[in-house]
């Protein structure tokens, strides 16, 4: 069992930063491909960016060139640093885990609570 719990969720201006961290226990997380998901009042949830165990990581378009994914596996932690927030960007954060590489919700075994992002424009 993996257990996440993320924070550093917040209310920021437009044009603004905050970074998410997700802190992981029970099991290292060192082989696992970690994601960042996020949702909107009544929208489904959509992949936000994922670190796969390798290194490799790979962004929503919506988030390309301003959010960034990093991993200290040391602290058994990951983050998301995002830049240049967009109203767009307002939803609940939350990250997950996965034996898999996907960017499919479902495909992700373990889940944090999630973190609130609210962009005011």
């Amino acid at each position: 069992q993996v257990q996440l719990v993320e924070s550093g969720g917040g209310l920021v201006q437009a044009g603004g930063s905050l970074r998410l961290s997700c802190a992981a226990s029970g099991r290292t997380i060192s082989t696992y491909a970690m994601g960042w998901f996020r949702q909107a009042p009544g929208k489904e949830r959509e992949f936000v960016a994922l670190n796969r165990w390798t290194g490799t990581k790979k962004y929503a378009d919506s988030v390309m060139g301003r959010f960034t994914f990093s991993r200290d596996n040391a602290k058994n932690t990951v983050y998301l640093q995002m830049n240049s927030l967009k109203p767009e960007d307002t939803a609940i954060y939350y990250c997950a885990a996965t034996l898999n590489y996907s960017r499919k919700w479902l495909d992700y075994d373990y889940w944090g609570q999630g973190t609130q992002v609210t962009v005011s424009s």
